[in-house]
């Protein structure tokens, strides 16, 4: 029986009472378990202490995960962010080099919302700190005073580009999905394709076509209730059958150099 794909989950930092924790949603090593039908595994925001090199000869495929917290502007070449604006440092320093040299290496990776953002400035683009100010796009935040299930539901349309990995999933030509995120993609970064974009054009979801292995992110949040929608389920089926590829391919190198 093949083993289960090993998944990395990113983790942000947290300081609870007197320690700090590096923690993930369960959201998120769910629909890892359950839809892509991986072993998820919460990595440590320690880029001082690991290489990029020693987690991508460990994993099969990495998720990033959304969080409260934003990129520094700093990483993009943007304005100072707002006073207590929630930032983590040490998942910036983690992250950003983790997703080029994963996508260089042929990691599978899925970015979901902080995540999708890393990936965007990852490789050159910038970002909206408050998309909701910028006077062109609608409010894509939650409402903050309904309860999650409300926050999490279907928020507005999406138009799914063709001839994309989201199109070549079946995905329709629009789908409705939830909208949590007060930032968004303002300059794409050079090389990515835009896969879909919301009804005020703001970019949605991207990919990376020049990579060897699937490389997708998305600004909303498909991991909420992942089995009873479609269109999310899709996204991390394909995502973890991406996963199980790289599994099969390095122990078949592992075999052969045994």
């Amino acid at each position: 029986m093949p083993r289960l794909p090993l998944i990395g989950v990113t983790a942000c930092t947290k300081q609870i009472g007197s320690h700090a924790y590096h923690i993930s949603g369960d959201k998120y090593v769910r629909a890892v378990a359950v839809a892509a039908k991986g072993l998820p595994l919460i990595l440590p925001s320690l880029a001082e202490l690991i290489d990029p090199a020693q987690i991508l000869s460990s994993v099969d495929g990495l998720l990033f995960t959304g969080s409260p917290s934003n990129v520094e502007p700093y990483h993009y070449g943007g304005p100072a962010s707002a006073a207590g604006t929630d930032h983590d440092p040490l998942r910036d320093r983690t992250t950003l080099p983790l997703i080029r040299a994963a996508v260089a290496a042929g990691v599978p990776v899925l970015g979901i919302c902080r995540g999708f953002q890393e990936m965007n400035v990852a490789f050159g683009g910038s970002l909206h700190q408050k998309v909701h100010e910028t006077g062109t796009y609608m409010d894509h935040r939650e409402p903050q005073n309904e309860p999650v299930e409300v926050q999490y539901a279907p928020s507005h349309l999406m138009h799914v580009q063709p001839g994309g990995i989201l199109d070549g999933l079946g995905l329709a030509s629009e789908i409705q999905v939830n909208s949590i995120h007060g930032q968004g993609i303002e300059r794409l970064a050079p090389g990515l394709r835009v896969e879909a974009v919301a009804p005020d054009g703001l970019i949605e979801a991207i990919s990376v076509p020049s990579g060897a292995a699937f490389a997708l992110g998305v600004q909303w949040h498909p991991e909420w209730q992942v089995t009873r929608n479609p269109d999310y389920l899709s996204i991390f089926q394909a995502f973890g059958d991406a996963c199980r590829k790289r599994a099969l391919q390095r122990d078949a190198q592992a075999s052969k150099n045994a």
